[in-house]
């Protein structure tokens, strides 16, 4: 998709804005939001603005850290709690991503741990991340309390319901209604989220992603 004016200047400025390695440390960027928030495309975009300026960057989505079915749904197929507590595999995404590119890591990683199509765990073979790489995550719940701190620098980005659920329904064909009950174990989950760890707060980076041509810097940790 061809970017508009608007949001590759947005992105062109985020990307600016990765704060410089540590001899070869690498630096660690997470993008957040709800489902159908725009999460992937920015990520994507934002790891393209990195590297066009010449930074070596490594792309991790956490939905491929996903836990199996049989723990993903332990609480119940329509648990919010369950979504919450039960959807990612955290344990291998420390061991397998956070913990090569902390600093002085070893930068060997794995940038998947699961197949959604097969229901199975996996392990491939390590790669090797350049000195310096600017790790750029996605993904669902990335300012809980244990990930908060791991970021070098993190996005939210900031869509309501109304308008992702929309989207999600052009997507995956589920209800565009957020209070329907098919939704509920989704957008409540999300919604607990919210509560316990106020990540449009924890953010440094707060964006308005509703118009997905237009996305607006609302807060930003470093310049206005």
């Amino acid at each position: 998709m061809r970017l508009s004016a608007k949001r590759r200047a947005v992105i062109e400025r985020i990307a600016r804005h990765v704060p410089p390695a540590e001899g070869d440390d690498c630096v660690r960027v997470a993008v957040d939001g709800v489902d159908g928030s725009g999460k992937t495309m920015f990520a994507d975009e934002l790891a393209a603005a990195v590297k066009a300026i010449g930074r070596p960057v490594v792309r991790v989505s956490l939905d491929d850290f996903l836990n199996t079915r049989t723990v993903r749904y332990r609480q119940g197929r329509a648990s919010p709690r369950g979504f919450w507590e039960d959807s990612y595999n955290y344990e291998r995404f420390e061991r397998d991503v956070l913990v090569p590119f902390a600093p002085g890591g070893s930068r060997r990683y794995r940038s998947v741990a699961y197949e959604l199509k097969t229901d199975s765990v996996l392990h491939p073979e390590r790669r090797s991340a350049e000195p310096a790489t600017v790790l750029v995550v996605d993904g669902l719940f990335l300012h809980r309390d244990e990930l908060a701190p791991v970021w070098d620098l993190s996005v939210f980005l900031d869509v309501p319901f109304s308008v992702t659920a929309r989207r999600m329904a052009l997507r995956d064909g589920s209800d565009p209604d957020p209070e329907h009950p098919t939704m509920h174990r989704y957008v409540e989950g999300q919604r607990i989220y919210f509560r316990a760890c106020s990540p449009q707060q924890r953010a440094a980076i707060l964006i308005d992603n509703r118009d997905i041509d237009a996305p607006r810097v609302v807060r930003h940790a470093r310049s206005s």
